[in-house]
């Protein structure tokens, strides 16, 4: 188990020693030391409860009073102690983005950095710690398990699930609230935020009709996704809606890798007649396929058209440039992190109420066309 850990004292800190030349904080010019939370009370005139609401953001104080708190705070230099405010309100202040995959499928796939580029601006107004988790085997979910035991996060955000991973029943089981991208199936009972595979899959193969192709390939994902499923289940979608039988020969299995992407081109070539288009999964198996075509001398989309998913850089930066698919990872990540504050937050409800339903938030797709379409 890999853990990051995201903070933003870092540049506070480093600030802080620039200014003083190293030789610690600066209290109103009285030395060394940290203020207290009495300090700032003698300071400002009024109480420590008034500090202690002021800091906290109470809306049970005069505009006056606040004033001279906040004040009181910027002269001292007072930091609220966050570890203790937490333990109060039985709090870490820290959420966990869980991966479930290898980490070098975590460092080479533009998805994940995406997704973990809009958690990070949703928590960027907030003083929540994150902490990234990628955990590729068995031994490595069992240290995970056994920290979330442990209570050390207030929440938990999951992408890229298999359909037997056991954790989120693990984090039903421990009580952490926890918001899901990639569920495990259409019946998935934790909130969760998704792009609409099903229709972007669909969309695809209708751009490909629409340019007179109909023997149309894919390329699927790892089917334990249910993700590449519904990607799978909108490519069969789209061939009815055209009038297009389903030729199972063309439908060829990969697992989101570029070698995976590599090695079902290279099957595809062996079918007799070839097919004229392919709509892959994912842009990294994309890349693969395409390479095998250049190889073979086959061009794009001359002799064979391809349409991909993801819409990354990778997309972008192909020869000739992929239409793909677009899912909007970042605002997926943006959005899950919004959830999960908004779960973490909500009251314990007494014994016999019901809870509200889930959040389950379905995102669009879009359609990118380029030049290899």
């Amino acid at each position: 188990m890999i853990t990051y850990a995201r903070t933003r004292w870092e540049e506070s800190i480093q600030l802080a020693i620039r200014e003083t030349g190293g030789r610690g904080p600066i209290r109103g010019g009285r030395g060394a030391g940290r203020p207290t939370l009495e300090e700032v009370a003698a300071r400002a005139g009024v109480g420590r409860g008034t500090v202690s609401r002021v800091v906290n953001g109470s809306p049970r104080v005069s505009e006056s009073t606040r004033a001279a708190v906040e004040a009181a705070v910027a002269e001292l230099g007072y930091v609220p102690n966050r570890a203790a405010r937490a333990l109060a309100a039985n709090r870490t202040d820290a959420i966990a983005l869980v991966v479930p995959e290898v980490e070098h499928r975590f460092f080479v796939e533009p998805y994940f950095s995406d997704i973990l580029r809009g958690v990070g601006a949703a928590l960027d107004d907030t003083d929540m710690q994150l902490l990234l988790t990628i955990v590729g085997n068995d031994r490595e979910r069992g240290r995970l398990a056994h920290y979330l035991a442990g209570h050390r996060v207030d929440g938990v955000l999951v992408v890229s699930l298999r359909a037997d991973d056991p954790l989120p029943d693990l984090l039903t089981g421990l009580g952490i609230p926890a918001v899901i991208s990639g569920r495990r199936s259409a019946d998935e009972p934790l909130p969760w935020v998704d792009a609409d595979n099903v229709a972007g899959a669909r969309e695809a193969v209708a751009h490909l009709v629409a340019r007179g192709r109909r023997r149309i390939a894919t390329i699927t994902g790892a089917l334990d996704v249910y993700g590449a499923q519904c990607r799978l289940d909108g490519y069969r979608a789209g061939l009815a809606e055209a009038g297009l039988p389903v030729d199972e020969s063309l439908v060829v299995p990969g697992d989101f890798t570029e070698a995976s992407g590599r090695a079902a081109m290279e099957s595809l070539l062996t079918r007799d007649p070839l097919p004229d288009a392919v709509f892959v999964a994912s842009d990294v198996m994309a890349a693969g396929a395409r390479q095998v075509l250049r190889e073979r001398g086959i061009r794009v989309p001359e002799d064979i058209a391809m349409v991909g998913f993801d819409d990354s850089a990778i997309a972008r930066h192909m020869e000739p440039p992929l239409t793909s698919v677009r899912q909007p990872i970042e605002e997926m990540g943006r959005v899950m992190a919004q959830t999960l504050l908004t779960e973490i937050a909500r009251p314990t409800l007494p014994v016999g109420i019901p809870r509200p339903p889930q959040p389950r938030l379905m995102l669009p797709t879009e359609l990118v066309a380029r030049s290899s379409s």
